[in-house]
């Protein structure tokens, strides 16, 4: 079985506190964009667990969030068989496009049908909490609100398709160096995510804002320029994904998304994609399978 484990973008992201476990209690936007790795999946006869992947830079161990996911059914559901795993990997780690998280994603999703568990969705989505705050996004896939640590899911209707550029810096950025550098301050009453949730206005993107970015502009300046020049090239939208280090531009207007292309590419790796609705990531994750 091969499926399409896809990448997602933060339309906003709001952090609102610290919570007594340790982590940022924050509010955000996920959007599934059309950027996407394969994985692979094969059952064995034996009962092991094996993973590989064509990336020497990620490691292909018990430490990986697939091995993980497919761990947690085996024991959980005291399945016997093995499987084996190849990943090919596009979407590069430690840029907020959520790759490791959508690859476990996936893992749950297809080990579910390969093993014949019968899972629901809803029994999937807690599973996928257990591994990571961003996991539980993937199984439900298009525009979806999250808060808590980002692990609690409500579904929104679908944007119109936009056309996003993405800028993909050739470093990662350490998710846990952004929060331990984070000032908070007092919780904002003027949060442009509930006002975008409330009034569901396509006009409202273009206020949404990463709160992170501060802090992370002040340690690598040239992703604010990849911001300021998507500005520049009349985005409808332009934020750092997550906590970087990935940039992207919204575009209701495919050639202004080609023009801003052709500028950054003499200066970054950057391609464009499209945003998906809900039913169109699921047709393309499972396109094959």
């Amino acid at each position: 079985m091969k499926i399409r484990s896809l990448a997602k973008i933060n339309l906003g992201l709001e952090v609102v506190g610290r919570r007594p476990d340790g982590y940022h209690e924050i509010r955000t936007l996920f959007q599934t964009i059309d950027f996407s790795d394969v994985l692979e999946f094969e059952l064995q006869e034996t009962s092991e667990i094996s993973l590989s992947g064509d990336t020497n830079s990620i490691l292909w161990d018990d430490r990986n969030l697939v091995y993980q996911a497919a761990q947690l059914l085996k024991r959980t559901y005291s399945v016997r068989r093995g499987v084996s795993i190849r990943v090919a990997k596009a979407i590069p780690a430690g840029r907020g496009l959520g790759g490791g998280s959508s690859n476990a994603a996936m893992t749950l999703y297809a080990l579910n049908k390969l093993w014949d568990l019968g899972l629901s969705q809803r029994e999937l989505i807690d599973a996928g909490a257990k591994l990571g705050a961003d996991v539980p996004f993937f199984l439900e896939g298009g525009l979806c609100f999250g808060q808590g640590r980002g692990d609690l899911i409500r579904a929104l209707p679908d944007l119109p398709c936009l056309h996003c550029v993405l800028v993909l810096p050739d470093h990662h950025v350490s998710t846990t160096e952004v929060y331990a550098r984070l000032r908070l301050t007092s919780p904002d009453k003027d949060s442009k995510i509930s006002q975008f949730l409330t009034e569901g206005e396509i006009g409202l993107l273009e206020k949404l804002e990463n709160r992170l970015e501060e802090t992370v502009f002040s340690l690598y300046p040239r992703l604010k320029e990849y911001k300021d020049f998507f500005f520049e090239s009349e985005a409808v939208l332009s934020l750092m994904s997550g906590s970087g280090s990935a940039v992207f531009g919204l575009f209701r207007d495919r050639e202004k998304a080609e023009k801003a292309l052709a500028g950054l590419r003499s200066r970054t790796e950057a391609l464009l994609v499209e945003t998906l609705s809900r039913e169109r990531y699921w047709k393309r994750a499972t396109a094959g399978v």
